[in-house]
């Protein structure tokens, strides 16, 4: 069991290392990544699609790669907004890391880019103690997953710099408590912004946007109090929970490459 942990906290302050190097070269060149992680059918990517247009409409350079295990799905959306675009099939594993992240953009990442948007795998467990050398890191949640969500995922989004609450155009359908969703987001994480959004409506979009450049410019991003707790993000290396035998796999790290491509923009 404790051998388990072990190599947990090593492959993670591994990854913690090149998460700063990959941090340090991008805001070098001017570029700011945001890291966007949420459960399966939260709408991050009809919600990152409004966001990539808006950003071409205001001269904003910006470019998106989108995780997932299987299918091109997400990437060919994004794609529409004629923006750069790269979708990486990860192969059964269940989220993106830094070395990972680095090598997807060595060669395809414009030198002009200012902003990137990272979609990462669907999945508020394994994503949440892998830092992707981000500058923002943003949690978001649909209305119909529940008020409890921040609860059940205390560190998904206890380590959130930004929650963003998706699809409010159905919220009175599906009687979401708004109310009780953002007590529970201040109990895991004390002073984050929650931003109220909708794709479909467009209520709140820009503000995404506009957060992702603030946080470019190194002014207005929220420090949570697990990130102060312990070095940025490294709270996720301390889940000692027990695991069985064949959890061990999981954190060997000898997976297939991910395939990767690059998807045609559209204009």
């Amino acid at each position: 069991m404790c051998r388990v942990v072990d190599l947990r906290q090593a492959v993670l302050a591994k990854n913690d290392e090149a998460a700063q190097v990959l941090r340090t070269e991008l805001t070098a060149r001017g570029t700011t990544v945001v890291n966007l992680l949420s459960s399966p059918g939260s709408g991050k990517t009809a919600l990152l699609e409004r966001e990539l247009l808006l950003a071409r409409e205001r001269g904003v350079a910006v470019a998106a790669l989108t995780a997932d295990l299987a299918t091109e799905n997400d990437a060919v959306r994004l794609a529409r907004s004629g923006v750069p675009v790269k979708q990486v099939l990860t192969d059964g594993l269940c989220h993106l890391e830094a070395a990972m992240l680095g090598r997807h953009l060595d060669g395809w990442l414009p030198e002009d880019t200012r902003l990137l948007f990272v979609e990462n795998v669907g999945n508020l467990v394994c994503p949440a103690g892998y830092d992707l050398g981000e500058s923002l890191r943003v949690v978001l949640a649909s209305v119909t997953e529940g008020e409890d969500k921040p609860l059940k995922y205390p560190t998904a989004f206890g380590l959130a710099q930004l929650v963003v609450v998706t699809k409010t155009d159905i919220a009175r359908a599906v009687e979401f408590d708004e109310a009780a969703f953002r007590a529970n987001v201040e109990q895991v994480n004390p002073g984050v912004e929650v931003v109220l959004t909708s794709a479909r409506a467009g209520e709140g979009l820009g503000v995404l946007l506009d957060r992702a450049l603030a946080a470019g410019a190194g002014t207005g991003t929220h420090t949570p109090v697990m990130a102060r707790r312990e070095h940025a993000y490294g709270l996720g290396h301390d889940h000692d929970h027990d695991h069985d035998e064949d959890h061990e796999q999981e954190y060997d790290h000898e997976h297939p490459h991910p395939h990767v491509h690059t998807v045609a923009q559209t204009r």
